[in-house]
């Protein structure tokens, strides 16, 4: 089993308060959050706090076709007919995967499952102690994606509200006043990825929550109060 290792959690922000977590035994996690809610950042903390390797079904199955495995070359015919990858496909990617020496003590999902037909194939290979779901309003995931713009030049990241430049019209890097913003980072998009994860996750979060491991994380406030708030929740 995987151990918390609250030395290594986080030390450039020293106000999350990982002293105080104890060794626990920890299996599998599954970390899950709409687009926009800061997943990514937490998941590299949760890593580095349980030693837990991330898994997403995405690399994995891009992992498996670039080398060529059975499974892999099964996942192929699918992806190149511009289908769905079939759960039995995913799950028997999922097996062959924590399989490998670092997951030995239990992996973080990524995004996976992502309804209940999957969450009970997926506990059928590994036991999930821990679901995180971050949750932030849908007009503040609206907020911080549309605000979202990039320099052309260098590819500086910068925020309308959070992150703007210092000098209006100019990128802090390079100087350059070539700004780009994607297509799909606007408000219609925006509510339909969010409406569609809403509908996909809400009874896989009833069916975790009836197990007693689902943890519902506020996820609009600052990064270190949630990574606070997840390391407990994984004490």
């Amino acid at each position: 089993m995987a151990t918390l290792r609250p030395s290594v959690a986080c030390p450039a922000r020293p106000t999350v308060k990982t002293e105080a977590l104890h060794a626990v035994n920890m299996e599998s996690i599954v970390l899950f959050g709409p687009p926009g809610a800061g997943k990514g950042t937490q998941a590299q903390r949760i890593m580095q706090s349980t030693g837990l390797p991330q898994v997403s079904t995405g690399d994995m199955l891009r992992a498996s076709v670039a080398a060529g495995t059975e499974t892999g070359m099964k996942a192929k015919k699918f992806m190149d007919a511009g289908q769905l990858v079939p759960d039995d496909v995913i799950i028997a990617l999922i097996r062959d995967r924590i399989q490998d020496a670092d997951a030995s003590n239990g992996v973080m999902f990524d995004g996976f499952p992502r309804t209940i037909p999957q969450a009970e194939a997926l506990a059928g290979i590994t036991n999930v102690s821990h679901v995180i779901a971050i949750e932030v309003p849908d007009e503040k995931i609206v907020e911080r994606i549309c605000g979202r713009y990039t320099c052309g030049n260098c590819g500086a990241v910068y925020h309308d509200t959070f992150n703007p430049t210092k000098t209006e019209g100019t990128c802090n890097s390079c100087g350059s006043s070539d700004f780009k913003r994607r297509a799909d980072d606007n408000a219609d998009t925006v509510m339909s990825r969010l409406s569609a994860y809403h509908e996909q996750t809400s009874p896989l979060a009833d069916w975790y929550d009836s197990k007693g491991i689902f943890h519902r994380i506020d996820g609009d406030r600052a990064i270190d109060e949630i990574s606070t708030d997840i390391l407990i929740a994984l004490e």
